[in-house]
């Protein structure tokens, strides 16, 4: 994954919302790199439009994140996500719409993917109903060049049907850990995003 850009300004434009997915990939995917928390750390946390949805939880992460360290956020992101046999949190959405791993979620997903032309990196690991996987096709759809795929329409039916149904689910979970500290923040930044972006395709009705 790329490194993305840490911004906090206009965050209802097309670019903010790549920009956004963007940054929510990485930040799931793995603990942040120096850089990236750097970065965050150092992002202003005003909005430029007084009352945004998104500035008291983009607030609370920056926050959060300049309380914290590199290796303080890599245990934490280990203490949830990793370990040998079942994570603390999991970050699949078969677990979260079917209750187990590898599931039909996962299997409609690579059809739609494919529909797309999109497929998984074989070099990875995880599979592609991992959050951070729908995070950066959610950016693709709103950022890539050919516009038969990266539209609007295609935004909402794989928000609608790969994301939608499970993230608030992910951040609930997340938001409940005790051990959970960046992550819930990051989680209320997720929610509140996952809001703006629902009642956004819900006026395209």
């Amino acid at each position: 994954m790329s490194e993305p850009q840490v911004t906090s300004s206009a965050l209802d434009e097309e670019t903010a919302r790549a920009d956004l997915y963007g940054l929510l990939a990485p930040l799931y995917y793995a603990a942040p790199t120096p850089e990236l928390l750097a970065a965050l750390q150092a992002a202003a946390t005003q909005a430029p439009a007084e009352g945004s949805f998104l500035e008291a939880p983009w607030r609370a992460l920056v926050h959060t994140a300049q309380a914290m360290d590199v290796a303080e956020i890599a245990a934490e992101h280990e203490a949830l996500f990793g370990g040998l046999g079942k994570p603390e949190v999991y970050l699949f959405g078969s677990h979260y719409l079917s209750g187990f791993l590898n599931e039909r979620p996962l299997a409609l997903l690579r059809q739609d993917l494919a529909a797309l032309g999109l497929a998984r990196d074989e070099t990875l690991p995880d599979t592609e109903d991992h959050f951070a996987c729908v995070c950066e096709v959610m950016r693709y759809l709103i950022a890539g060049d050919d516009v038969a795929v990266s539209n609007l329409s295609r935004q909402r039916t794989f928000f609608a049907v790969h994301v939608q149904p499970w993230a608030f689910k992910l951040c609930d979970a997340l938001a409940a850990h005790e051990r959970a500290r960046f992550y819930a923040a990051l989680a209320g930044l997720t929610r509140a995003f996952m809001e703006v972006e629902q009642q956004g395709f819900d006026m395209l009705d």
